[in-house]
């Protein structure tokens, strides 16, 4: 007999280019902030795009995180990050951290996602291994560059004693360990589980794609401006990086204990394209990000017109339009009855497989605080998407805005699709 749980959200954390903490966070996405910026090592190196979205973490908050043994050794950008977003997830739900406990808490879980883990750790061991000091490499090099050093990390600290694990998927990383946490409370397996994804920031991470020529090379000296998703003018995605976190949990638990609840997740989809059709490795089948679409409101047990608002994946490409033409023909909505739609990346960049977790945070904060962000550097649509929604859905500043049901999807190199519905239920008894 299926279990039918209901899961909310209960905490939350991110690590931003533009925000570290949910208030500076919300903060910026509310005013449009900005946390892309120019990097001189990127010039130095002959980088087409000297610019990216990375963080900003003074060395005295990182001291609130880490001791100084383990900062000596740690050499992870994404580890760092996601600890962070992580912890502040767990504290942000009222759980405590008890490092004396003896035994794990059978109860809590880990899923938390990355894409390339620990590039300036494998970068720093190759040169010691290479000049035979291999001795030198330190205690941790492992930790720091296995795929699962992050949810290892954190569940260390934690003493998490359900699943403890990581996910990678691309950019569809961070919502898909959304859905897997969602599945484990869902199915009776956990009573909580933090989810939530990272991802390096650099040259070594960011240079393959510099290489595929898809990134922006014109917007050095301004670099602000050049995230522009849905634009006419867009040029290519900005490199990001940074990690988000959210801390799921059964739902009669958190009444019972009092906690203050987000969002209800109501259920998602994951699908891939098979990379069959216009589907590639690097393009998503429309196919199936249409029936993901679908399929996901279908598991939610709501329809379409239910919609309120959107957060797209819209990475500030020519695949913005044809996106948008998808999520039309898989809400059935029309040009001048489409729900709200925005995109994070016009203020951090893409950050790559932290993406879909820290645009989640946002997402919800939007529930929370009752308005839609707006759309920044979106002054001039692009005509073929005007053709297709009214420009009234694409706000370009932030409106107050009472929405009830978000959706959220993220499309990943290799063709592969997620995602989730979140519902408001602030304003409900139940």
């Amino acid at each position: 007999m299926e279990n039918s749980q209901r899961v909310v959200v209960t905490g939350m954390g991110v690590v931003a280019p533009n925000g570290v903490g949910l208030t500076e966070f919300e903060a910026s996405i509310k005013s449009g902030k900005s946390g892309i910026r120019f990097f001189k090592e990127l010039e130095d190196l002959n980088f087409s795009c000297q610019i990216g979205g990375k963080p900003n973490i003074p060395e005295a908050l990182l001291k609130e995180y880490f001791s100084p043994l383990q900062l000596r050794g740690l050499n992870s950008s994404g580890i760092i990050y996601g600890v962070m977003a992580g912890m502040d997830a767990w504290k942000d739900a009222g759980l405590t951290i008890d490092p004396d406990s003896k035994s794990p808490d059978w109860d809590n879980g880990i899923i938390f996602g990355t894409g390339i883990l620990g590039v300036d750790k494998f970068r720093e061991a190759i040169h010691l291994i290479d000049a035979g000091k291999t001795r030198r490499l330190g205690s941790t090099s492992v930790l720091q560059t296995m795929a699962s050093g992050i949810s290892a990390y954190l569940g260390g600290i934690l003493g998490c004693g359900n699943q403890v694990t990581t996910n990678s998927s691309a950019c569809t990383t961070g919502t898909e360990a959304i859905l897997m946490g969602y599945e484990r409370i869902k199915s009776g397996k956990a009573t909580r589980m933090l989810v939530g994804s990272c991802s390096d920031h650099g040259p070594y991470v960011w240079g393959g794609f510099d290489a595929m020529r898809i990134l922006p090379g014109t917007y050095n000296q301004n670099p602000e401006e050049a995230s522009r998703p849905m634009s006419e003018s867009a040029a290519g995605f900005v490199p990001g990086s940074g990690a988000g976190a959210l801390l799921l949990e059964d739902y009669d638990a958190a009444i019972k204990r009092g906690a203050t609840i987000y969002a209800e997740i109501l259920g998602g989809e994951v699908n891939s394209g098979g990379q069959r059709a216009e589907g590639s490795m690097t393009a998503a089948n429309n196919e199936a990000v249409i029936r993901c679409i679908q399929n996901a409101l279908k598991n939610s047990g709501i329809k379409a017109e239910d919609i309120d608002a959107v957060n797209g994946h819209l990475t500030a490409t020519t695949r913005d339009a044809v996106e948008i033409e998808n999520w039309k023909k898989a809400l059935s909505r029309n040009h001048d009855n489409f729900p709200y739609i925005n995109s994070l990346k016009g203020m951090t960049g893409h950050c790559l497989s932290a993406a879909g977790s820290i645009e989640s945070v946002a997402a919800i904060l939007q529930l929370q605080g009752n308005y839609i962000f707006g759309n920044v550097n979106c002054n001039n649509i692009h005509p073929e998407i005007l053709e297709k929604i009214d420009h009234s859905s694409i706000p370009q500043k932030t409106i107050q805005k009472k929405i009830k049901h978000l959706i959220k999807a993220s499309f990943g190199f290799g063709d592969v699709n997620a995602v989730v519905i979140f519902k408001n239920i602030n304003d409900q008894n139940d």
